[in-house]
Parts: C-alpha cells; sequence; structure tokens
C-alpha cells in the first residue's frame, strides 16, 4: 500500500478545527510547511499566541488525524506565534473577525439599538459578513428587534470545551445575554460578572469569518464600556445622537471616552438618528421635533464625520417591534437613510485602517 499524499493529509487534517474559532485549520490558512519523508511527517501550525487555550488538545487532534490515514506516521507539530509580540501576549479573542465596531450614545433612548442592528444588515446588503453583538446586558434588545425572544443557543463541544453557537436572525449570527435570561427577568450585575460575561461573548462563542462585528454597547461609559476594550482590539466607534442639545452633551462624553489617550479608539462617525419627523403621507415634509445640527456638532467636536440622519417616521419603530428590521422591510422609505450610513460607514472604516494604526487591547492601570 503506497503513502498517502499530501493531498489525502491536507484532506485529514482539514476534519480538525480551530479551538478559537471552530473553523478547520486548513480553512484558515493555520497549516505551515507540511512535509512527508518516509514515515515522518511534519507542519506547522500558526496560532494568534502560544499560550492559546486548547493548544494540547489540538496537537493531539492533528496526530490523531494523521495517523488515521498514515498509521505508522511519526508525527511532529511545531507552533508559530503570528509575531513576536503576540508570543509574548495574550492570544487574541476573536482573529477571525476583521473589523470590530463599537455603537455606542451617551444616554438612552436615542435609538442606539436601531442603528446598530440596521447598521450591521446595510453592511450584509452590501455583501459583507457580518455578526451582531447585544453587549447592552441590561437592557438587551436584539431578541425584540430580530425576533428571537425565547430562543436559546445551542452548545457545541470544542476538544472537550462547552462553546456557544450564536443564533441567526435574517441570515447573521448574533449574540445577546436577552437569549440566556428570560424577558421579564431583572439583570442585576456588578463590574467583575460584567466583565466575565462580555468576556465569554468573544472568547465562548463561535464566530465564524466576518469581516465586522458591530457591538451594541449600553448608553453610558460605564464598566462594559472599558470591558470591551480590554478584551478585544476595537476597530473603531460609532457614536448615535438626536439633535438635541442634552443627547449632544451626553453623547459628546461618550466620546471623549474612547480619544482618551489610555483608550485611543478611533471614531469613525457619528449618526444623528430622530433628525426630523416625516409622516406618510406627507414625505417631502420634514418637522424638527428635536432641533437641528446636532449630529454635524458632535461630529465637528470628535473631529470625526457624520455618516447620516435617520428621520423619526413610525415605520422604523415598528419594524423594529415586529422584529424586521427596517432595512430588511423593502420599504425604501425605511431603509434607504440606513443603507447610506452602512455604505458611508464602510469608507469610513477605510480610512481609518490606511491611516490609522491597528487598535491595540487596552490595559488599565488600577489605583
Amino acid at each position: 500500500m503506497s503513502a498517502p499524499s499530501v493531498v489525502e493529509l491536507t484532506r485529514a487534517l482539514s476534519e480538525v478545527p480551530d479551538p478559537l474559532t471552530g473553523r478547520s485549520i486548513m480553512a484558515t490558512n493555520m497549516v505551515r510547511d507540511l512535509n512527508v519523508e518516509g514515515n515522518q511527517v511534519s507542519f506547522t501550525i500558526v496560532l494568534p499566541a502560544l499560550n492559546v487555550d486548547g493548544k494540547l488538545e489540538l496537537n493531539a487532534a492533528c496526530i490523531q488525524a494523521v495517523q488515521k490515514v498514515m498509521p505508522e506516521a511519526e508525527v511532529n507539530v511545531h507552533f508559530m506565534a503570528e509575531s513576536a509580540k503576540a508570543a509574548e501576549g495574550s492570544p487574541g479573542a476573536t482573529p477571525q473577525i476583521k473589523n470590530i465596531i463599537a455603537v455606542g450614545s451617551g444616554k438612552g433612548g436615542v435609538g442606539k439599538s436601531t442603528v446598530s442592528v440596521n447598521l450591521a444588515y446595510g453592511l450584509k446588503a452590501m455583501g459583507f459578513r457580518v455578526g451582531l453583538l447585544d453587549a447592552d446586558l441590561y437592557g438587551p434588545s436584539a431578541p425584540t428587534m430580530l425576533g428571537l425572544v425565547g430562543q436559546r443557543p445551542r452548545t457545541q463541544a470544542l476538544y472537550d470545551k462547552p462553546k456557544i453557537v450564536p443564533l441567526q436572525a435574517h441570515g447573521m449570527p448574533v449574540m445577546s445575554i436577552g437569549f440566556i435570561v428570560e424577558p421579564e427577568q431583572a439583570v442585576v450585575l456588578r463590574g467583575p460578572r460584567l466583565a466575565a460575561i462580555l468576556g465569554q461573548f468573544f472568547q465562548e462563542v463561535i464566530w465564524p469569518e466576518l469581516d465586522y462585528l458591530v457591538v451594541d454597547l449600553p448608553p453610558g461609559t460605564g464598566d462594559i464600556q472599558l470591558t470591551l476594550v480590554q478584551s478585544v482590539p476595537v476597530t473603531g466607534a460609532i457614536m448615535v445622537t438626536t439633535p438635541q442639545e442634552v443627547a449632544v452633551a451626553d453623547a459628546l462624553k461618550a466620546m471623549n471616552m474612547f480619544r482618551m489617550p489610555s483608550v485611543n479608539v478611533p471614531i469613525v462617525g457619528v449618526v444623528e438618528n430622530m433628525s426630523w419627523f416625516t409622516p406618510r403621507e406627507l414625505p417631502d415634509n420634514k418637522y424638527f421635533l428635536f432641533g437641528e445640527g446636532g449630529g454635524q456638532r458632535l461630529a465637528d467636536m470628535g473631529e470625526t464625520t457624520l455618516l447620516g440622519q435617520i428621520p423619526l417616521i413610525q415605520g422604523i419603530r415598528e419594524s423594529g417591534d415586529s422584529g424586521l428590521p427596517a432595512l430588511l422591510s423593502g420599504d425604501d422609505l425605511l431603509s434607504r437613510p440606513f443603507i447610506d450610513v452602512a455604505r458611508r460607514a464602510v469608507e469610513a472604516i477605510d480610512i481609518r485602517n490606511r491611516d490609522v494604526a491597528p487598535t491595540e487591547q487596552v490595559r488599565l492601570q488600577q489605583n
């Protein structure tokens, strides 16, 4: 019987999952320098860092996969970090996600979740691979806005450790604490528990390969915001406000948290929600119920761009309550403003990635 070819060994290794993402180590290009000489098989596995959780199990799985098609093989698996810096630091929690976009606001009630959800589906409509993380642990909105109330994510064993498989909503992977607690259950959490749950959403959820993960934050500048920037490198933040001066003042505080030197997350844009009221029967009329120009003022103060203005339309509210996002409604009056925001967001993020160094995870000093 002839020895297995490199192609056959490649096929065998394709069955081995990455301990971080659950995807094939061949599909994610983790296997390098596969070499066969007699019964000696050697190759290198490239990891985000050398202290990745599950590395020993991955080594055993690789050896088992090779010996399944080549029982007499002596298998030598070498591990290499993506960079010397990665070898010294902690492993990236989400190496399969290209851009993590935080959507924040200074106060509640400005439509931040509506913007987050429709931004995500706007990006998806443009052909990108997108996920949504509802990180508002106190008031999760995703289950209602996506028609997933009462649904629970399943778990999947990965190297004998349970991982969470995100739910699918209209073809998009979504995770929220609202999928874990009952709708009427009060979420009473303090700092350490908040940090642990948010960390689980990155480290223990099997996110697929994504171009964008949109993170819907709670309002303000609390533990969840700080935990996010400590857990993952956030590509940029989008701030949501209404034109009203009190909303702009609070949004400025939230924006300045991301701009602190110790945090240093770029602001990629501002979205002004409820910019004007337009009755459906009078589509050309605009009634500025909350004032004018607040979004542009906030963008100017943050040295960033106004990504768009979302009118106050009854159908947008109805779409969120019904579980079908406005962008998927098929109604151009409802979807067009969000498509425009998504298009400008992509342009702004591309400029940010071209002109600014990648964001690093924040390491805040404790007093």
